[in-house]
This record gives C-alpha cells, sequence and structure tokens, in this order.
C-alpha cells in the first residue's frame, strides 16, 4: 500500500505524516550530482534541461521501487552544498544566453491508461465533493502506479493546502514542478520556501529556476542574497560573479560580493575584481568624472559625479587589497594614479616615471636634492626620484649640474585615508623614507578621529622593526581612554623591550596582568623580561601561574548537539541546519592506520627507496659512458650538426632515461615527506616516528612546551649559575631511509643538473629552492651547496636575476667573507646580461649597507650588536649605520646617509636589524674586521662604473686605492672611470681626469710588469684606452704587440679582440685591405 505510517526512524527528518497515512518526499544528493545544464535557448537544450529535472524524478521512483517499499518514507535530505557543483555548471553554461522562449517545449508526462486516468477522475470527483481523505486516498494510489502523473502531485498538493498545511503542499508543489518545467512556477516555489523559513529549499528552487531560465538575474540575485544571509558564502560568491559576468564592474554587485570574498579568503579574485573595474571606469571616463551607471535594468542618473560611480572608497577598497596579499607596489600605483585621475589629471602620466610620490608632497614640504652629498655613501646611482626631462611640467630643476632633471613637487591634494594607504604600502615595501613623509601627514590628525588609521601605521612601523618610530603612536593611543585597549598596551611594551628599556616594559607588562589576570601571554612576555633582568624567582613565579591557568582550564564537551535531533521535524525538503555531526571525525579515526601499520609501511618503503638508490648508484658509470660515446659520434658530419641545434648535446641515451627515471622517483619520494619538510624549519629531522614526550592536544602544543621549557630554564638558573645545559633536546637523525642525506643531496643535485642541460630548468630551479627548505639541510655546509648548485644551473641557462639573488644570500649568511663577493664577481663574468643583473639598483643597495656596515665595524664596533634572529651582527639601531658611528660628521651629511639607508630591496633576506637581542653564544659569530676592506669598495666603484656614474666611481675606488694601493684592478678601473668621467660632456676638467686616468693606468702597468703572462692584456687595455681617447696610431701600435704576442707565445686570450678593435680603426681611417687581412686572420671561423 502507498498509505503507511511512518516508522518512529524517520521521525528525525521527516516531512510529514497523518494519523492515516504518509507521504515523505526528499531528495538524496546523489540525484543531482551528474546535473549538467546545457544551454535552453534553443529548443534541443531546453529539451536537456527537462530531462535531467525529470531525471530526478526518475532517479527518486526507482529508489523507492528497489526498496520494495510500499510507503513513499524515505529520507531524502540534499546536501546543499553537494547540488553546487552541478549548479557552477549551470551557470558556466548560463553566459550571455537570453530568455528562453515562452511555452513548453514539448509535452509533458507520460501516456496515462485508462485505470489511471479512471483514478484521476475518482479522486478529482473526490476533490470537488469535499471528501478530502478520500482525494488524497486515491492521489496516492495513482502516484504509487504512475509517479509522473502531474495532475495527481497538484490535486494531493491541493488537498493538503485545503486542509492548511501548507508546508506539505508545498513539498508536493515542488515535486510536481519537476514534471511541469515552468520557470514561473519554481519562482513561486522559492518564494514560499522562503517565507517559511526553509532557507535550504529555497537556494533549490533558485537554482532549478534559473537552469531554466538563465535570462533570470534577478533569480540570481535572489539566491545570492538569500545565501549570503544563511552564511553559504560559497553559493553566494558563485551567483554573484554570475551576475558580473552579465552586468561586468557593476559597483552594487562588487559591494555586495567584497565582503563574500574577504571571508573566504579569496583575496585575488577580489582584487582583481575591483583592478579589472577599476580600469573599466579609467578607460570609460578618462576625465574622471560621470554620470554614475545604475543598478541593472535602470537607466543611468545624469549627474556628473566623481570616476562615474568609482569613487575613493572603491580605490581605497583596492588598495587595501593589494595591501593585503603584499603587493604593496601596486597598491601605491593605485592610490597615485586613482588621485590623480579623480582630480581629472589622467594625462599626467609623466609623475608615473618618478619612484617617488613628490605629486602629492604636503603643502611647504622640500625635499633634499639628490646627488649633492660628497661623503662615503653618497651615490647619483642610489637616486630614485631623477627622471631624464625635456618639458616643463611640474618645474624641472637642474640639479648639480649632471645633465639630469629634477622634477619639483606637485603639492596636490591628497585624501587623508588614501594617504594612509601610501605610507602603509611604502613602509611595508621597505621604502620607509618615503612612507614616514605620508605617515607623519596623517598622525597630525585628530587620533580620536583617525585611531585605526594610527593603529596601521604603528603596526606597520613595529613589523618593520621601527619600534622607536611605532612607540610614540602607540603611547598616543594608549594614554586616552578611548582608544586604548589591552593590545595596544603590549605593543607599547613590546616596543620597550626592544629598544632595551626593560623596566618600562615590565611595569606596563604588570599592569596589563593586573587588568586582566587571565592574560597569560602579558604574564610570558613579563617573565622573559624578568628573566633578562636576572630576576628569576619573579620569571619562574609567573610561568607557574600560566601552567597552573593552563591545567585547570576545562574543555567544554559538545555544545548542544542533541538538540537538534529532539526538537520538531522539519518538513523542508532540505537539512535547514548547516551544524556537521561528528561522525566524519569518528569514521576517519575508524579509517586511520595503527602505530605498528604505519611501521610496517615505512619499511616496505624503505626497501623500495633502496633498491632504487642501489640502481641508480650502479648504472651512473655506465650512463655517463653512454653520453661520451654519443658525444664522439657527434663531433662530425651535418647530421650531428642538426641534432646537437635541436638537443643542445648527445640525446638521451637507454641507459640514462634509466637513470632519470629512477632519479626521479626518488627525488619525489624525499619531496612528498612531510616529515623532512616541517614548519619548524631549524628543528632538525628526527626520524618518520620521533619520540613524543606527552600527549597534548595539538592547538596548544607549542605554547604548552614554551612554558614547560621555561620553567625549566628557570629552575636550572635558581639551582646553578647559568647550567651549560639548559633543556633535553632530541638528536638530529642523518639517515632516511636507509640512504644519508650527503648521498641524497649528492643523487639530487646529479638529477637538477642534468634537468638544467635538457633544457628543463624551471623544474630544476624548483627541486633545489624546495630542498633547501628542508628540515634536514639546515646547516650552512648544506645551505651553501645547494645555493651553489642553484647558481651553477641559472649561470649554465642564463638566468643571471637568479645568480644575483643566490649570492646575495649567501652573502649574507657568511658575513664579512671576502670568498662571497669574488663568487658573485665570478658569476658575473661578462656580457650584457651579466653587467644588467651587476647594476641592478636593489644589488647596489646591498653592496652600499654592507659596505657601510664593514667601516663601522671597523671604526666603531661597539655600535654593532649581534642580532640572533639574523645570525649577522647588525647596528644597534638604523640610525648608526647612517652615521657611520663617526660623531663629528656633519648633520647635513647624516641626514643624506640616512636616507640612502632607507632604501631596502624587498627581499626576504634583507639585512636590516630586527628581532633579536644580543645572545650569549658567540661560538659560531663571524669576526669583526679590524682594518678596512678594500673589496666591497671597489666592486661597488665598479658597479658605479658599469652604471656610468663615473664621478661616483671615481670617490670609492680613491677609497680602495688608499686601503690598498698595490692592486692592479684598483689602478685600472680608477683610470677608467678617470677617462669614462672625462669622456662626458658635464666633465669641467677634462684634461685633468685624462692625465690621472693614464698616471693610474701606468701604475697598473708597473704592477704587471714583473709578470709576462700579463703583458698583452697590458697591451690591450692601453690600445683601448687611446682608441677612446681618439689616439688611433697610438692604439694601433698597442694592438699589434698583443697580435704579436699571440703569434710568438700563443697567448690568444686578448687576440681576438685586439683584432676587431684594430679593424674598425682600418675602415675608419680608410684601410680596408688591411682590415680584409685581420678578419681572414683572426676573425674567421
Amino acid at each position: 500500500m502507498l498509505i503507511e505510517d511512518e516508522p518512529e526512524d524517520f521521525q528525525k527528518s521527516s516531512d510529514f505524516d497523518d494519523s492515516d497515512g504518509s507521504l515523505t518526499v526528499s531528495f538524496s544528493s546523489s540525484y543531482e550530482e551528474s546535473e549538467d545544464d546545457e544551454e535552453p535557448e534553443s529548443t534541443s537544450g531546453l529539451a536537456v534541461v527537462e530531462n535531467e529535472i525529470e531525471g530526478d524524478f526518475d532517479r527518486l521512483v526507482q529508489d523507492i521501487r528497489q526498496r520494495n517499499d510500499p510507503s513513499l518514507a524515505k529520507d531524502w535530505d540534499i546536501n546543499i552544498q553537494d547540488e553546487e557543483q552541478a549548479f557552477k555548471d549551470d551557470l558556466r553554461a548560463a553566459a550571455g544566453i537570453g530568455k528562453r522562449r515562452k511555452g513548453k517545449s514539448r509535452a509533458s508526462g507520460p501516456a496515462l491508461s485508462q485505470q489511471v486516468r479512471s483514478l484521476i477522475g475518482d479522486g478529482n470527483q473526490a476533490f470537488v465533493d469535499s471528501n478530502l481523505p478520500e482525494a488524497i486516498r486515491i492521489m496516492q494510489e495513482v502516484i504509487r502506479i504512475e509517479p509522473r502523473a502531474t495532475s495527481a502531485w497538484s490535486v494531493l498538493a491541493q488537498c493538503y493546502e485545503d486542509m492548511n498545511q501548507k508546508d506539505r503542499a508545498l513539498q508536493l508543489r515542488i515535486m510536481a514542478a519537476h514534471l511541469s518545467h515552468d520557470a514561473e512556477e519554481w519562482d513561486r516555489l522559492a518564494h514560499e520556501s522562503r517565507n517559511l523559513g526553509f532557507n535550504q529549499q529555497a537556494l533549490y528552487c533558485y537554482r532549478k529556476l534559473y537552469s531554466l531560465d538563465p535570462s533570470n538575474v534577478d533569480a540570481l540575485w535572489d539566491r545570492a542574497t538569500l545565501a549570503k544571509e544563511i552564511g553559504e558564502l560559497k553559493i553566494a560568491r558563485q551567483s554573484f560573479l554570475s551576475i558580473l559576468k552579465r552586468f561586468p564592474h557593476d559597483l552594487t554587485v562588487l559591494s555586495e560580493i567584497r565582503p563574500i570574498l574577504v571571508e573566504l579568503g579569496d583575496l585575488a579574485t577580489c582584487t582583481t575584481l575591483f583592478q579589472n573595474a577599476f580600469d573599466h571606469y579609467k578607460e570609460c571616463f578618462p576625465s574622471g568624472s560621470g554620470p554614475i551607471s545604475g543598478p541593472p535594468g535602470t537607466e543611468s542618473t545624469s549627474s556628473i559625479v566623481p570616476g562615474g560611480g568609482f569613487s575613493m572608497i572603491n580605490l581605497l577598497v583596492l588598495a587595501d587589497l593589494y595591501n593585503t596579499v603584499g603587493e604593496h607596489d601596486n597598491a601605491v600605483q593605485v592610490i597615485k594614479t586613482g588621485s590623480r585621475w579623480l582630480q581629472g589629471r589622467g594625462d599626467q602620466k609623466y609623475w608615473d616615471l618618478l619612484e617617488d610620490d613628490r605629486e602629492f608632497d604636503p603643502e611647504g614640504f622640500q625635499r633634499v636634492p639628490q646627488g649633492t652629498a660628497s661623503t662615503l655613501g653618497d651615490s647619483d646611482t642610489a637616486s630614485t626620484s631623477k627622471v631624464t626631462h625635456t618639458g616643463s611640467a611640474g618645474g624641472p630643476n637642474n640639479v648639480g649640474g649632471r645633465g639630469t632633471v629634477e622634477m619639483q613637487s606637485g603639492y596636490f591634494p591628497l585624501d587623508v585615508n588614501a594617504r594612509h594607504r601610501l605610507a602603509i604600502a611604502r613602509i611595508k615595501m621597505g621604502d620607509v623614507n618615503e612612507g614616514m613623509i605620508h605617515a607623519n601627514v596623517v598622525l597630525q590628525e585628530d587620533a580620536l578621529d583617525y585611531a585605526p588609521l594610527f593603529i596601521e601605521i604603528a603596526d606597520a612601523y613595529y613589523e618593520r622593526g621601527m619600534w622607536a618610530e611605532a612607540k610614540p603612536i602607540y603611547e598616543i593611543l594608549g594614554t586616552n581612554s578611548s582608544t586604548s585597549s589591552v593590545y595596544i598596551l603590549l605593543q607599547i611594551a613590546s616596543c620597550l623591550r626592544m629598544l632595551d628599556e626593560l623596566k618600562d616594559a615590565a611595569e606596563i607588562y604588570e599592569h596589563v596582568r593586573l587588568a586582566d589576570p587571565n592574560n597569560n601571554d602579558a604574564k610570558m612576555k613579563l617573565a622573559e623580561i624578568y628573566e633578562i633582568m636576572n630576576e628569576p624567582r619573579k620569571a619562574l613565579d609567573l610561568v607557574y601561574q600560566v601552567i597552573d591557568s593552563r591545567k585547570r582550564r576545562t574543555r567544554d564537551p559538545s555544545q548542544a548537539n542533541g538538540s537538534s535531533a529532539t526538537g520538531n521535524p522539519s518538513t523542508s525538503l532540505f537539512s535547514e541546519k548547516n551544524a556537521k555531526p561528528s561522525t566524519q571525525s569518528r569514521s576517519n579515526n575508524q579509517n586511520r592506520l595503527t602505530q605498528a601499520q604505519l611501521k610496517q609501511l615505512e619499511a616496505e618503503k624503505e626497501r623500495e627507496v633502496l633498491r632504487s638508490y642501489n640502481r641508480v648508484v650502479e648504472i651512473w658509470a655506465g650512463m655517463l659512458k653512454e653520453r661520451e660515446a654519443a658525444a664522439k659520434e657527434l663531433e662530425t658530419g651535418m647530421q650531428a650538426s642538426k641534432t646537437i641545434m635541436q638537443h643542445g648535446a648527445a640525446p638521451e641515451g637507454p641507459v640514462e632515461r634509466e637513470w632519470m627515471l629512477e632519479a626521479e622517483k626518488l627525488v619525489d619520494t624525499f619531496r612528498e615527506t612531510r616529515n623532512l619538510f616541517t614548519a619548524a624549519r631549524h628543528n632538525p629531522f628526527r626520524g618518520m616516528f620521533p619520540k613524543r614526550r606527552t600527549r597534548r592536544p595539538k592547538d596548544s602544543a607549542d605554547l604548552e612546551a614554551d612554558e614547560d621549557r621555561m620553567a625549566s630554564r628557570l629552575q636550572l638558573d635558581l639551582q646553578i649559575e647559568r647550567s651549560s645545559q639548559k633543556f633535553s633536546k632530541t638528536d638530529g637523525v642523518d639517515i632516511f631511509r636507509g640512504i644519508s642525506f650527503n648521498n641524497w643531496l649528492h643523487m639530487i643535485l646529479q638529477y637538477c643538473f642534468i634537468l638544467t642541460r635538457r633544457d628543463q630548468y624551471e623544474l630544476a630551479d624548483e627541486i633545489l629552492r624546495h630542498i633547501l627548505l628542508s628540515n634536514a639541510y639546515m646547516t650552512p655546509e648544506f645551505q651553501v651547496s645547494i645555493r651553489l648548485a642553484l647558481i651553477s644551473c641559472a649561470i649554465e641557462m642564463h638566468h643571471f636575476p637568479v645568480v644575483v639573488e643566490q649570492c646575495r644570500k649567501l652573502i649574507s649568511s657568511n658575513q664579512f667573507n671576502n670568498e662571497m663577493y669574488r663568487l658573485l664577481l665570478a658569476s658575473l663574468s661578462s656580457g650584457l646580461r651579466p653587467t644588467d643583473s651587476f647594476i641592478t639598483s636593489t644589488l647596489q643597495k646591498f653592496f652600499f649597507r654592507e659596505m657601510k656596515l664593514s667601516d663601522v665595524a671597523v671604526k666603531d664596533r661597539e655600535l654593532l650588536k649581534w642580532n640572533v634572529a639574523l645570525k649577522r651582527w647588525a647596528p644597534i639601531l638604523p640610525s648608526t649605520l647612517s652615521s657611520g658611528g663617526r660623531k663629528d660628521r656633519d648633520k647635513d651629511k647624516d641626514k643624506d646617509l640616512d636616507k640612502d639607508l632607507g632604501d631596502d630591496p624587498g627581499e626576504e633576506d634583507s639585512d636590516e636589524a630586527g628581532g633579536g637581542a644580543g645572545g650569549t653564544d658567540t661560538t659560531d659569530r663571524p669576526a669583526l674586521p679590524t682594518k678596512d676592506n678594500p673589496l666591497t669598495v671597489a666592486i661597488y666603484g665598479q658597479m658605479c662604473i658599469a652604471a656610468k656614474s663615473y664621478q661616483s666611481a671615481i670617490f670609492y675606488l680613491l677609497h680602495a686605492y688608499d686601503y690598498c694601493p698595490d692592486d692592479a684592478m684598483v689602478s685600472l678601473s680608477l683610470a677608467i672611470a678617470s677617462i669614462g668621467r672625462a669622456m662626458q660632456r658635464q666633465s669641467d676638467n677634462r684634461h685633468h681626469l685624462i692625465a690621472q686616468g693614464m698616471a693610474f693606468l701606468s701604475k697598473y702597468r708597473t704592477l704587471h710588469a714583473a709578470n709576462p703572462a700579463h703583458l698583452s692584456e697590458v697591451e690591450y687595455n692601453f690600445g683601448r684606452t687611446f682608441q677612446q681617447l681618439g689616439l688611433h696610431s697610438h692604439a694601433v701600435n698597442h694592438y699589434e704587440r698583443v697580435l704579436q704576442m699571440a703569434d710568438k707565445q700563443g697567448d690568444n686570450n686578448f687576440a681576438k679582440e685586439a683584432a676587431y678593435n684594430l679593424s674598425l680603426i682600418y675602415v675608419l681611417t680608410g684601410a680596408s685591405p688591411l682590415a680584409e687581412l685581420l678578419y681572414r686572420r683572426w676573425l674567421s671561423l
């Protein structure tokens, strides 16, 4: 029978029941997973949609028949999240589709038998006679015989409607709607479901409505707003994105979707949407204003508004997004170009040529002209505000007679909120001096009105390690009760601690502890300060308080999970509550392997790895012989040339192919092991199954471990006088799956080198950078080896920016070690691309800091301290490094040096001091230099030469000459810089510079006179100098001597260069036959 009392098992989510019978209808998530709505524009497309909707109904009936259940009492519970995948397909198919044609595309419903038609007639008559129980019984019988009889569902729904059971009637109408394919009916059902509070059911109806009528944007809007209200953010996100496909750059939709994307963490999509809208409005309204566009379906207003509706608030949103994702350069660009556009100055694009923000300098602010200083560290290459300018816009001003034009400040107004974003971006990207200009303007406002802006500026200073600048801002906020908070007080205390004002910091932490006795973070910070101040008893007392608080902390059991099960059953087709029971985690625990099973699996993997590694070692020699044999076969012949051009080397043989396959498996095994790449990078690898001391919850394990370690350390401090034993630490393991880490690294490097030779440099670079992060290779020796491998691969493929990056890291980690500087010079030997990488602004600033740091270490080493976090010697304060520690220096020069020091490359290996205090262990510290280092100064001077900043080059090279007057390379560099400066039109002492250059060149020849191997080099450099000066007769003599030495001694190092330069002189003077002889003798293959 169709009518049957509903069993108690279904009371949890039953749909409806009565004393005479029950009819429960619901959906299984599997009924919707296969949906893939096509375009319903054509008749065939609409038929596909209708067939898929009817497929839900057919699957339902088939399931009931398979269960041989005479009743329809099945718990259909659609999971709305599972429905979304099919709905996304609908949205993708719906983009750009017009409204579907009215009317049904085909006849609905099957052909009914005579028995069914008779029953339907009887049911209709019973309904007309107001015999509702009989009508319900007959229509249920009709549904049992032919579930696709639409009229039976409709009459049954009307019966329950008349019985004032609207929720059950609504449920039956939804079943009938699957067969009628009427979009307007789905719309009515969605609104009724929403009015009755069945929100998940309403979302389902809106989805069916949109699948039938993709042009119905109102349905998408209603679905999106409903999903947003009930917290279904992913559904709301997809619906709003679909609306944006039809109405791109609509600001109303953007304002609705922005908090959703932020909540979901999809900042990249949010940033892209606002950036595209910004570009669109700039293109549509180049003047910066226009009529605002109304919402979809309405007319635009005629009033002129800034940006055509894309106002300053939208610019601030976009800038905040860029700052949040770390793209601070884009944030600066958005604020500058957007503000300029809104002010109607969009055509003044010349401001973009400047790297600073002088366009929006505050009124009355005067910038220091660049390039006027003459002390150590002043370089025209470090100037970032000069442009080559031929017009007069912006007030160009000639500076220092150097041929460059400096733009005057624009003094254009800038909204305080926009200036705040600009300050944050500048500070976080490392352009601190520029950011401080804007920050000071913002800080002049009332702290009560702009407290959030003050906090963000202070936080930016704090994150940058500029505690002296952050502390006054926090103090301003902390002195007012309306802006003060525990967070502000803790930040003030932290700044004081970083500035070594420990007593003041302890007072603030104590104040916070008394005001909030449960603030364990403040207690631990205070304990750390007491430990530094050598008051271990106070510190230990605080740590014990924190440990006792943690032990007394009670964990609440599951909160009211069973309330939903015992409440009134819902008649919605969906589970209207989003809370998931804990059965998922319970099932995961049941499927988890035991410790013994894991160890057995690890043993099998170890045996497999050993087999592969032994095979790799075994065939390595055979692979090398195979490559040598293949290379010999390709030495001659046209086919060999073609093969080399195609492959770049000998083609891959079978042995090499096997080696690469085995090595690839080993490398993937190593990289996929999570224990080798833990978050705590400085902890050594302790094996696949390290022993655990305690069993604590993972969410508080780190915090509890810190508390216990600190308590143990303080106890030792009280018992003995600073014992060398601090706390136990598990020793590291140097073997992984039977192979030592040295052998692992050797095999990985071989694999990456072969990948590079096979033009798979990107993969090799990715592997090496990943291995660099492994806990197994945290020691300096391993780090240097991997970085050298990265440099080797980059040199092979001419990726010189990578060479510079890795050499910088080696220099930073090996402070005061000249070998790292020589490695950089050797890696960037010659060529245009290496030269471009050699003179990049970031590398120049890096060398400038290293050069001044070395200078301070020699002259005022007491101004340096050991930074534990960076493992480098660093200045106590940034201003110390800027002044070089020389108290008698002119204050104006100090300001220039401060400005140069503020430049930061913005990379992860930035060498600014911060985040660490002086440690007690001195065994791993590099020794401070005791005399001036000519190498760093000479390299910086050579950078200036390569950048054609000869005047600055002379300044630094003269310092290097003072430090080491007998170095031939310094003398040669000074000669090149002097003559290069003499050839510039700005030079006013041309003859003196030429004489100076020839003097240094003569000194260079004298230093090399004792070594015959350098005679050809000396002659070539003299010839090149005379050729540059236009003294061709002298140049010819020296070039001919180089060629004579090459003929007699076989020294061809400079022969081709000399022959080429000599041929240029011959061609210029009309001696073409002599040039042709040089071509045939020296320059022909």
